[in-house]
């Protein structure tokens, strides 16, 4: 899996290791049956257009809250939650084409409208 660094333009002092997930097995797996998710990392899955339905999560077999953030086309943030563990299904408010799942300890370090930059590793 690719892996970059995400940040918030907002609040560029928090740089969060991502890695991707565009494969179908991989999104389906997303965080599920991890034992928990480091404050610095997270996965980002890519779907091929923006979409409510395609962007949904689950949060079946998850041992820990994370902080989900939904993004359009443009890395822009459209919707976000703190995702429960075990609650069936999650799904953005408007259309998304990236899902963020972060550590639940995230979730105030960014804001629906922040515009997100993905950079490679240094």
């Amino acid at each position: 899996m690719k892996t970059k660094i995400l940040i918030n333009q907002a609040l560029p002092s928090v740089k969060i290791q991502i890695q991707f997930c565009k494969s179908f097995m991989s999104r389906l797996k997303g965080l599920m049956f991890s034992k928990q998710i480091p404050l610095d990392q997270g996965i980002i899955l890519v779907e091929n257009k923006e979409s409510k339905v395609d962007t949904s999560i689950h949060m079946m077999f998850m041992n820990f809250n994370i902080t989900v953030l939904w993004l359009n086309k443009d890395l822009v943030v459209v919707d976000k939650v703190l995702a429960k563990r075990w609650v069936p299904i999650y799904l953005p408010k408007v259309r998304a084409k990236y899902v963020v799942e972060l550590h639940a300890s995230q979730f105030s370090n960014f804001s629906i409208g922040d515009q997100l930059v993905l950079s490679d590793l240094q």
